[in-house]
């Protein structure tokens, strides 16, 4: 029998959530969940311009600002801790969204459910560092991972990664270059540096918990 992945990902919870969040766990979350099993995600939404995924969305924000601005988008978004699940919920329920799906655990799984050539865009934004040499090995871009973003993305499909940890973003270039499945983007040391025009800065970032200033690596689907 094979073993399950290394987790990607710490702690599944910390504070009490609050009870409006904790409502909306028990009244909202249940309907947003995606399929257990394989599914066409414009099944879900079958007026839908384009798919994106967001592995890792945190408290949600931006991947709440993202569907907002994008109402004609269909948004998956994973997640396995429960106090930024609760969060992201509040953030849907309060913007009135209904393109937006969350899984509340391991977006690994997620994927492993979705079709070839589904997504136009992957973002992995701030993702657990583990930084630690020993548990580098948890991270959630590998070789495996990288190989399942090609997989999903359509060829000009786009994936985003970000971080503010010096280490990551080495081994992220890394690990997404060497496949050729997909081309970094960047062309000026201000492409990396700055922020995507797109881009929704979230609570997180701003704290700047990391060893360096965020950095944006934009990668095409070849």
């Amino acid at each position: 029998m094979p073993h399950p992945p290394l987790r990607s990902y710490g702690r599944l919870k910390t504070r009490t959530i609050k009870p409006r969040q904790a409502a909306l766990m028990e009244s909202l979350l249940p309907g947003l969940r995606p399929p257990t099993g394989p599914f066409e995600p414009r099944a879900l939404m079958p007026a839908a311009a384009e798919v994106w995924l967001e592995i890792g969305f945190g408290g949600g924000e931006h991947m709440a600002a993202q569907a907002g601005l994008h109402r004609d988008v269909l948004i998956l978004g994973a997640e396995p801790f429960q106090n930024g699940v609760a969060s992201a919920l509040r953030h849907i329920d309060e913007a009135g969204l209904t393109n937006v799906r969350v899984l509340d655990g391991d977006a690994r799984e997620l994927m492993a459910n979705l079709p070839d050539g589904c997504l136009q865009r992957i973002y992995v934004l701030f993702p657990d560092p583990w930084p630690k040499a020993r548990h580098n090995k948890r991270r959630i871009v590998q070789a495996e991972t990288v190989a399942e973003f090609a997989r999903l993305l359509k060829p000009g499909g786009r994936l985003r990664f970000a971080s503010d940890v010096a280490h990551y973003v080495d081994w992220a270039l890394e690990k997404i270059t060497a496949s050729p499945a997909f081309t970094w983007t960047a062309e000026h040391a201000s492409d990396w540096r700055a922020a995507p025009a797109d881009h929704i800065t979230t609570r997180y970032e701003e704290k700047r918990l990391g060893d360096c200033a965020p950095v944006f690596l934009d990668f095409a689907r070849v």
